[in-house]
């Protein structure tokens, strides 16, 4: 299984190909796969510093009091993350091929399929 440095390395690979080759639909589907692994390692806020009032805007005094330590992905979280975006990609567009609006189903389906591929690398990197 892939881990989570090796996975971002492999979509920002992706990502500049797409970028390279003027492909659209990859550029926009790598981009949000990748927003969407970020917002997971956002921190939880609940473990934020208290305000103080004795500072500006109820800040904290000190250098660097004011961080929090982003969470820690595991590999099987990211897999599930881009499952997840896959997944969302093809309910989408069988939604909206039952609606009748095939262009828009055309491009959720590709999307899906760009995942699916890398999904399918991953895999079959894994495999001895």
């Amino acid at each position: 299984m892939r881990t989570v440095d090796e996975w971002k390395l492999l979509l920002r690979g992706a990502l500049r190909e797409a970028m390279r080759t003027k492909q659209a639909t990859s550029l926009s589907v790598i981009r949000e796969t990748l927003a969407a692994i970020d917002n997971a390692e956002a921190p939880d806020l609940g473990q934020a510093p208290t305000a103080q009032s004795n500072v500006i805007a109820g800040a904290t005094s000190g250098l660097g009091a004011g961080d929090i330590a982003r969470r820690q992905l595991g590999p099987e979280e990211v897999t599930s993350i881009v499952t997840r975006e896959m997944q969302e990609r093809s309910d989408a567009a069988a939604t909206y091929a039952s609606l009748g609006r095939a262009s828009e189903a055309v491009v959720l389906d590709s999307q899906a399929d760009v995942l699916h591929a890398l999904l399918a690398t991953t895999r079959t990197a894994d495999e001895p």
